[in-house]
């Protein structure tokens, strides 16, 4: 049986609340400054500068086609925060632009464009965090990656790259460049409020003295091991393996200490998104030896 997805009203509240947000961003930074975004909030930018059309009604005409196709084909229950996401951002967009406010900022276009990302990108967050999206892009990308298998990553990128190229039209070269920094603002921005401002290192380390390293990391760090077997492909011989996820201040406590105990272990590290686990507190250690 298909599990259905559950809808809460904080949910709704908290992807509208991003949508007003992703929205005072776009009517009173992006439009006036000309920083030109991407996706097909992006789009919208380029028929009201060369045709004079409002976002609000480009920006309906241009998705709820798209919700409909994207209900039928992956349902309607899965489109339900989708279309909340656009109605209530579009419906901000119209909303702002009737409240005249200017915001000045002397001109500075790295200033605005800095803005303009993280206003963005504190609204987009709030709503991928609540399982909404502000735009039919990944509608787009899921029916690509459905029928073709390019990654859905790499179709949003070619929707992006299309749009900021089609911004042409009517911005120069330097503008361009400050909506690259508005971008990348906006990126780094979701990404923080999306995972909840997680700083998390998960690290493999292999080496002969794993009972010591994983004793130390138990008792000093108070974090939780696991071990992998593994066997090296050239010597053969059989090891293990630790992993742990620690916070940044722990990790930094960790290669100090295996510089001393063992400066020839092998330590992979890389970034944790999430991790969905009610022991697992970022700041929080229960295994930690606080008899010292």
């Amino acid at each position: 049986m298909t599990n259905l997805p559950q809808f809460h009203p904080k949910n709704l509240f908290f992807i509208a609340l991003g949508a007003a947000v992703y929205a005072f961003g776009f009517v009173y930074f992006n439009l006036p400054n000309h920083i030109a975004a991407g996706g097909l909030a992006g789009l919208t930018m380029v028929f009201h500068a060369l045709l004079g059309v409002n976002p609000t009604f480009t920006g309906y005409l241009i998705n709820l086609p798209l919700i409909l196709l994207g209900a039928y084909l992956f349902g309607r229950r899965s489109m339900i925060y989708t279309l909340w996401g656009i109605f209530s951002m579009y419906g901000f967009v119209w909303l702002f632009q009737r409240l005249p406010m200017i915001i000045n900022l002397h001109q500075d276009a790295l200033v605005i464009s800095l803005f303009a990302g993280i206003i963005a990108g504190l609204g987009g967050g709030l709503v991928f965090r609540n399982g909404g999206t502000i735009g039919g892009s990944d509608i787009i990308a899921r029916i690509v990656e459905d029928k073709t298998g390019i990654h859905l990553n790499q179709v949003l990128l070619a929707i992006d790259i299309f749009v900021m190229t089609i911004s042409l039209t009517y911005i120069n070269l330097n503008q361009m460049m400050y909506a690259l920094i508005a971008s990348f603002m906006y990126s780094q921005v979701v990404k923080l409020v999306e995972n909840g401002g997680y700083a998390l290192r998960g690290l493999f380390i292999i080496s002969d003295r794993h009972e010591t390293i994983s004793n130390y990391i138990m008792k000093e760090l108070g974090r939780g091991v696991t071990y992998f077997k593994a066997g090296g492909a050239y010597t053969k011989a059989d090891k293990e393996v630790i992993y742990v996820t620690l916070n940044p201040t722990e990790t930094r406590e960790l290669k100090a200490y295996l510089a001393t105990i063992d400066p020839q272990a092998f330590v992979a590290i890389s970034s944790v998104d999430e991790i969905v686990s009610p022991e697992f507190v970022a700041s929080k250690s229960k295994y930690r030896n606080h008899g010292k």
